[in-house]
């Protein structure tokens, strides 16, 4: 048979009569030790001395003093016994009846929280809040606090959402591509292998373009889940030695849109992913290449404060909004009047989330000249060390 678990009001509302009985009790004992003294020290008779007693009702006559002394003394106690134990009782009901009521108004805001808790269990939206009115006591934290923890939850669940939307738009495109390729080309009987050749890459370059961003959302999912869970690999790395990589692998294109690299760096030792800080050294120097102007110049700057890393990656390219451009590491999310299509929209993305597992921070900035000056500060190894799994 189970045990049967009673309530929280429940063994509150009890301790409650407990408490209450059981100073009942000790005020009664002390009551019965207080009365006892009392009687022994106002009646004192030497031993053997007779006394003359008179009680109400009945024959005066004369007995032994010590014992009648021992006589009251025994009334008295059991009559405070059995007072005493009517009032312990009438205590422990009070008691608990007061602490239940106090436990049913005390616990209010929990079975709020639990209900709310429920309904979303249910199925609920998670925009529901409990905004618990009243004072700031530790109750009033609980619910504040979980109508965070619903916010919090609320927005993750609506980037998420607005992540699998984008990330399936993003995917239809190149799909559209191959189908409209292949379903033309197959559709005219006359085709040529030129006409062929020519689908092939269309179909191929749209294939490219879908790996690429399974790839860079395969990438930020696993950046994103270190941001907490601490980072895979840590070892110590010079930032400065991912700057030539990363400019060395967009040379071709720089030179073929006439850009300028200019680079100022200094040694800069951090402890993290070095492969993640190559590629966040990467990313910001291909976004700085493919949002930019023909002829343009790109300015890299490392230095290093008391305890910073600080990398500024600066683009020329088209005058954007200064308000929308933190907005620019939320995924897919480009600048309106970036017209070139290259990339997956999840370049500056990756970047913020591999800064923040770094616990560094990233600002973006949009410059009066047009383009853009991002700015990535990460702690120096020796500013303190990163957690590893």
């Amino acid at each position: 048979m189970p045990a049967v678990r009673l309530g929280l009001r429940m063994r509150l509302a009890l301790a409650c009569a407990f408490l209450s009985a059981s100073i009942s009790i000790l005020g009664v004992l002390m009551s019965m030790l207080v009365v006892d003294n009392s009687i022994e020290a106002a009646l004192q008779f030497a031993p053997g001395q007779i006394i003359q007693i008179t009680i109400p009702g009945h024959i005066e006559g004369q007995a032994e003093g010590t014992a009648v002394v021992n006589a009251v003394r025994k009334n008295a106690a059991e009559t405070l016994l059995l007072r005493g134990l009517l009032i312990s009782a009438f205590s422990a009901l009070l008691g608990g009846g007061a602490g239940y009521i106090i436990a049913a108004r005390a616990l209010g805001p929990v079975a709020e929280v639990t209900a709310a808790a429920r309904r979303i269990a249910a199925g609920a939206m998670l925009k529901e809040r409990i905004a618990l009115p009243g004072a700031h006591d530790e109750l009033r934290d609980l619910a504040d606090t979980f109508d965070a923890m619903l916010e919090r939850l609320d927005r993750s669940f609506d980037a998420q959402r607005r992540f699998v939307a984008n990330a399936s738009h993003e995917l239809r495109t190149p799909l559209s591509i191959m189908r409209t390729e292949v379903e033309v080309t197959l559709a005219d009987p006359d085709a040529s292998v030129p006409d062929l050749r020519e689908m092939g890459a269309v179909v191929l370059d749209a294939t490219e373009r879908a790996n690429n961003l399974v790839e860079a959302l395969l990438v930020l999912a696993k950046v994103e889940s270190q941001i907490d869970q601490g980072l895979d690999k840590v070892s110590e790395y010079d930032l400065a030695d991912a700057v030539p990589l990363a400019v060395s692998a967009m040379a071709s294109k720089a030179q073929a849109h006439d850009l300028t690299i200019e680079e100022l760096t200094k040694p800069a030792l951090l402890l993290g992913d070095p492969r993640l800080l190559e590629q966040l050294v990467a990313n910001l120097v291909q976004n700085a290449v493919n949002h930019n102007i023909d002829g343009g110049m790109i300015w890299i700057e490392l230095t290093t404060d008391s305890a910073m890393a600080v990398l500024t990656i600066s683009n020329t390219g088209q005058v954007l909004d200064p308000d929308i451009t933190e907005e620019l590491f939320a995924p897919f999310r480009r600048a309106a009047d970036r017209t070139r299509s290259e990339g997956t929209g999840l370049g500056l993305s990756i970047v913020n989330a591999i800064v923040m597992a770094h616990r560094g921070r990233v600002v973006a900035r949009a410059r009066a000249e047009g383009g853009l000056d991002v700015i990535v500060r990460i702690p120096l190894a020796s500013a303190g060390e990163l957690e590893s799994d």
